[in-house]
């Protein structure tokens, strides 16, 4: 069983989880690697036009969309290799404003943390936009190594949670790369022009942490030299051929190889060397349209934004 589908429930998850995760556990190699995956913004399990488990979680996605990209096939699942791992698709009510569905991914946070617990083993994550916040928000609820590296794609959520997850037990054990792009640059304006931090008031993830953290990685995947080093380091990227795309992180050209070691085999990507090798700054925001306007410097839609 390459691919394990769980909903939740708010913070809760369904009744018999835990036996399901029993069931998998028990034929599961041992150092076979486990992979959650949550989706973002816009699905729900619940609405089968807007189905995650139909799309980008499933294995063979059967809704007609280009953004449907596989991500359990797109990290080495289904292979029917005896020693693939367990992915397990997380599905979530992200449907309804933008406010609600940021307040229904950290409760969300709690019930991942509730299935990692019963997992009982280190796992991976990786989660886009809004999944990314579901991601931070389990991160507090967890105890120490229970999340070995996470990857956040496009992450709808500010610095300050961020910082806020990264002292507690589980953030200071585990690995985050947090992969941005300038073509993300307006949804990121947007949401912190909407939306109000739950801790103090900051930019986005977007524009990278901020600050070095031995833990944490910005990826800017439009930027030329941090494609040049991944490059280097065996991973060709295309150039960004959109202006602006909320989806570019899991749907451009290279990066699920990219991903699939991080994850798979984190050993031959250690954080210590991805830190070294990438650029440690990021673009300013908008930057990338600045050749098409008159003016030399960035604009700032930012709301209580602070460096």
């Amino acid at each position: 069983m390459p691919l394990l589908k769980i909903n939740t429930d708010g913070s809760f998850l369904p009744a018999g989880t835990s036996l399901v995760l029993r069931e998998a556990l028990a034929k599961l190699p041992k150092g076979a690697p486990i992979v959650i995956c949550v989706h973002g913004y816009k699905f729900s399990p619940l609405v089968p036009e807007h189905d995650p488990h139909d799309h980008i979680l499933s294995l063979d996605p059967g809704l007609t969309c280009r953004k449907a990209l596989s991500w359990p096939r797109g990290l080495g699942f289904g292979t029917g290799r005896s020693d693939e791992g367990l992915c397990i698709a997380l599905g979530w009510q992200a449907r309804g404003s933008i406010w609600q569905a940021y307040s229904e991914a950290r409760a969300t946070g709690e019930a991942l943390a509730r299935l990692i617990w019963k997992l009982d083993r280190p796992v991976h994550v990786m989660g886009h936009s809004l999944g990314a916040r579901v991601i931070l928000s389990a991160l507090p609820h967890l105890p120490e190594g229970a999340v070995r590296r996470a990857i956040l794609l496009s992450a709808a959520e500010f610095r300050s949670t961020a910082e806020h997850t990264l002292d507690s037990a589980a953030g200071r054990t585990a690995e985050v790369l947090n992969v941005t792009s300038r073509e993300n640059d307006l949804f990121d304006a947007l949401f912190e022009m909407a939306l109000v931090p739950d801790h103090a008031p900051s930019r986005s993830l977007g524009a990278g942490l901020g600050q070095s953290h031995r833990n944490w990685c910005d990826i800017q995947i439009d930027d030329t030299a941090t494609r040049a080093a991944l490059a280097r380091l065996g991973y060709d990227i295309p150039a960004a051929d959109k202006k602006i795309c909320h989806w570019s992180p899991y749907l451009r050209a290279g990066v699920f190889e990219f991903y699939r070691t991080a994850l798979r085999h984190p050993e031959r990507l250690p954080l210590g060397l991805l830190q070294e090798a990438l650029p440690a700054t990021h673009a300013p925001r908008f930057s990338h349209l600045w050749p098409a306007f008159s003016f030399a410097s960035p604009l700032s839609f930012s709301r209580k934004a602070s460096s």
